[in-house]
């Protein structure tokens, strides 16, 4: 197996050269894919080596999605980027009333196989329009896959396997990790979607994460083994499906968690995680399940007021060390 390190950019692109070589059906449409290869250099390369296929729209995202699901439906495998998630909220009939429901409204006779590309997330100083984490939104309605990768390597394998998939899969990448590098295996892989990661083997407490609060933990580890508590980090990659058995397996380890994304606190999947965490696991846990998430405001332009919002690794660890701590003090 090789390996080379690549940013997350460049093994988006790769997998996407891979992908519409292998299937002629794979095209990509959305704004000003041509001109800039995409907001994040994603596409670089994709507009030379297959012209026809790389479609520059008009600025409606209702229409760019609905392109999408009717061009599904009849045979190709399309992938729609929307610039960023935030505009997710123009095309919610067409995700969340049509691509989410055809399948099952026609009786499995046809396929959806769409691919949402949605950059979330905030920290590049976008504002409260540009600047969104709205995954859990997604998880709430049947029929769409969600996945949130992490690593350059997560996002090869799991863009792949999203193209692949009959079902429609939102695709939310952070906006800040396409330029984090990392090993990426030069021989083609795949990672099937509903399969967690433990990046981090711990005794402690559990750090459950994905998407950019992979980062926050991964620190916070560091900081907490010095403080003497050994943390296990598990990386979703899929909200939907919801690989469970891996979180509920380290935490029978550790007998403590800690949920951390950057969406906001209330109704994000944090929540979720936790109801599930206490129906399955009530019994064996030392302590409450903590959750690490954003503040509950329109996130601020001010570069201070959105750093003040956004989570931290110093939350990670006082979280962690509030569970540890909680059980000690009983």
């Amino acid at each position: 197996m090789t390996e080379r390190i690549l940013s997350a950019s460049a093994a988006l692109s790769e997998a996407l050269h891979e992908e519409m070589k292998r299937d002629e059906t794979v095209f990509i449409l959305g704004e000003d894919l041509t001109a800039h290869a995409g907001l994040f250099g994603q596409f670089k390369g994709l507009p030379e080596n297959f012209p026809d296929r790389i479609i520059d729209t008009p600025i409606s995202e209702a229409a760019i999605v609905g392109v999408g699901v009717g061009s599904a439906l009849t045979g190709m495998r399309p992938i729609v980027d929307l610039h960023f998630s935030d505009f997710v909220t123009c095309c919610m009939d067409e995700l969340v009333n049509q691509a989410a429901k055809i399948r099952y409204m026609f009786g499995g006779q046809v396929k959806m196989p769409l691919v949402v590309w949605c950059p979330d997330g905030a920290g590049i100083r976008a504002a409260a329009q540009h600047s969104q984490s709205l995954e859990a939104w997604f998880v709430h309605v049947p029929g769409l896959k969600v996945v949130v990768p992490s690593e350059p390597a997560d996002v090869k394998g799991l863009i792949k396997s999203a193209v692949r998939d009959d079902d429609p899969v939102m695709f939310f990448q952070n906006k800040n990790l396409f330029s984090r590098q990392g090993p990426v295996q030069k021989e083609e892989y795949l990672i099937p979607l509903g399969k967690a990661a433990v990046k981090r083997q711990g005794k402690d407490v559990t750090l459950i994460c994905y998407g950019s609060g992979y980062y926050l933990c991964l620190e916070a580890a560091k900081i907490l083994a010095g403080q003497n508590i050994d943390a296990e980090i598990v990386d979703l990659r899929t909200l939907k499906p919801l690989d469970m058995d891996t979180v509920i397996s380290s935490i029978k380890k550790t007998r403590r968690a800690v949920t951390v994304h950057e969406a906001c606190l209330t109704g994000g999947f944090g929540a979720e995680l936790c109801a599930l965490i206490q129906e399955e696991l009530f019994d064996l846990l030392k302590a409450p399940v903590k959750r690490v998430a954003a503040r509950d405001v329109p996130m601020p332009f001010s570069p201070a007021m959105e750093d003040f919002c956004m989570p931290k690794v110093a939350d990670v660890v006082e979280a962690a060390r509030s569970a540890v701590s909680w059980t000690a003090s009983r």
